[in-house]
């Protein structure tokens, strides 16, 4: 015991360091922690990787529930048949691409097909952290994106089903990977039914309890691990499924909030096993396939969805950035090619090429989709070459608006603002898809998308709002929007908000009119409430307003 608290003070201590060093050099926090994985596995004794492996498991399993806790059903209903569709295509065109070009590098056609599938799968771990950071996960590329790595993911399991039912060449057994299926089929209806009916009504009871719900919350997630595990399935999977099973519940934004902080510890766990688990043997000699793999993967990958999106109708911006969320390959990649090898189908040195280009593309990948937005910039015009004339995600996108009041976000926080304000007279804007809904309902007129999309900009007018609204609590974001706004001849007032009192400050430093930050702006109205009544009347009604408001959000929940 004593040894694992030392080597786990060891890892922390030597991440923190390499993180620091990363954050003052503006690089991805998940660098850090693969060197420190890598330096760890040259100067420490051996042993480390397999007692760490079990928090590596957990930081996927919490990662997934995350995701899967995200994804209500009428949203994964809007995105499934899309995702499954490209995901499909995806996978079949990777293949058969990556097939060619280990062929044109001189590989035989086992090893070929085994470097196809590892470039087919993409990292749905690092891609969904990312996207967490940048908060796109309920963008309708992000929402895409995870259902193509969900698909994915899916191939990958019934393939290393495929392969652990090969003994070394003599054969396939095909009632395997029958029984995956029709597994899979049964433990997804079993989540479905109880996320619908059983478990919201459970929630409820103990809701008022944080502390009982976060216990709970986690039980569940570790039975469902133990049973998809009994039943020959992946934490991976098991994750997700307890997550989407409570996304229906009225209180997953608690338990999100409340178990996000164990999954920032367990996923640094993950990513310095996957990186102490990695070896360079005999990259040397196949340094130019390293090159051309990764390049294919960082690239082709993204161009081959790009076009089946377009194909499909959706706008570039939201085909592009899809495509970047899927430009790395998996860790399923690397357990692939390293049961290959077990089983005799592949040498040391397909494995350590897959690995080779495992961290390349982990790496690179990482800044890609970070600087996503500002890649689209530059190739928008020539992107536009993948995009059909009436895209599907262009709801009124062909009007333009004159609206004295420019909403950007209307979730949460922008509902409360609609509330008080004349419908007639807002234009919102937002990406997230479920939002939409309610905007219809409320029959106040919007343009979905965000404003790094120029074309948004352009249809919203803004030089003709006397007022703009953005709830973000993004700082690049809004900085942008002010700056944006600052070139008008006629400019708008500009309300931003902010996370912390230092972003509250530049905001107010490059030219916002006010900052909306929340325990500030919500003591404000209670102390002005208080001071206009001194006896306190006013709450009750105040209470009713409230209530009737946490009412409209319980039924747009159940819809």
């Amino acid at each position: 015991m004593a040894s694992e608290i030392v080597q786990l003070a060891v890892v922390l201590s030597v991440a923190s360091i390499l993180g620091y060093l990363a954050k003052l050099l503006r690089q991805p926090l998940i660098l850090a922690y693969l060197l420190t994985g890598l330096l760890l596995h040259y100067f420490y004794p051996a042993g480390m990787e397999d007692s760490l492996r079990i928090f590596a498991d957990m930081g996927i399993m919490f990662l997934l529930f995350l995701v899967g806790l995200e994804i209500n059903y009428e949203s994964f209903k809007a995105v499934s048949k899309p995702a499954l569709i490209i995901g499909l295509t995806q996978v079949v065109v990777t293949f058969g691409a990556g097939f060619w070009i280990a062929t044109l590098l001189h590989f035989g056609i086992v090893s070929a097909s085994y470097i196809g599938i590892a470039l087919t799968f993409s990292s749905t771990i690092i891609a969904v952290k990312v996207l967490t950071e940048k908060r796109d996960m309920h963008s309708l590329y992000g929402r895409i994106a995870v259902g193509i790595l969900l698909i994915q993911d899916l191939v990958a399991v019934i393939l290393l089903v495929i392969l652990s039912g090969v003994r070394g060449g003599e054969g396939i057994e095909y009632l395997p990977i029958l029984a995956v299926v029709g597994k899979a089929v049964v433990l997804f209806g079993i989540m479905l039914y109880l996320g619908r009916k059983v478990l919201p009504s459970v929630l409820d009871r103990v809701a008022r309890s944080h502390e009982l719900l976060f216990v709970m919350s986690l039980a569940w997630v570790f039975l469902v691990a133990t049973f998809a595990k009994m039943i020959g399935f992946s934490v991976e999977i098991a994750g997700f499924l307890a997550g989407l099973s409570l996304a229906n519940s009225a209180e997953h934004f608690q338990i999100s909030a409340r178990v996000r902080p164990l999954r920032d510890f367990f996923i640094l766990i993950f990513f310095v096993a996957l990186g102490s688990s990695i070896t360079f043997s005999n990259v040397g000699e196949s340094m130019v396939s390293v090159f051309i793999l990764s390049l294919f993967v960082l690239i082709g990958n993204p161009l081959i969805v790009l076009i089946a999106m377009g194909l499909m109708g959706y706008r570039k911006r939201t085909s592009f950035m899809t495509g970047m969320a899927i430009a790395q390959i998996s860790e399923f990649s690397l357990v692939l090619v390293a049961l290959g090898a077990k089983i005799g189908h592949l040498d040391n040195g397909v494995v350590s090429l897959i690995a080779a280009v495992g961290l390349t593309t982990f790496v690179l990948s990482s800044y890609l989709l970070q600087h996503s937005e500002l890649l689209f910039r530059f190739f928008a015009k020539a992107l536009s070459l993948f995009e059909k004339r009436k895209a599907k995600d262009d709801k009124m996108f062909n009007e333009e608006f004159h609206k004295p009041i420019i909403l950007i976000g209307a979730h949460r926080t922008g509902q409360s603002i609609l509330d008080n304000l004349n419908p007639k007279d807002v234009l919102a804007i937002d990406f997230n898809p479920e939002i939409l809904p309610q905007l219809q309902r409320r029959k106040v007129d919007y343009l979905f998308g965000d404003l790094a999309d120029q074309e948004i900009f352009e249809k919203a007018n803004f030089d003709e709002a006397k007022l703009v609204i953005s709830t973000s609590p993004d700082l690049e974001d809004n900085l942008m929007l002010i700056s944006e706004l600052k070139d008008l001849l006629e400019r708008p007032k500009i309300i931003v908000r902010a996370e912390t009192e230092k972003d509250a400050e530049l905001l107010y430093a490059h030219g916002a009119d006010y900052v909306l930050l929340p325990h500030f702006t919500a003591g404000q109205y209670l102390g002005k409430t208080i001071a206009i009544d001194p006896d306190m009347s006013i709450l009750h009604s105040l209470k009713e307003h409230d209530l009737k408001l946490l009412h409209k959000q319980h039924i747009a929940l159940e819809d």
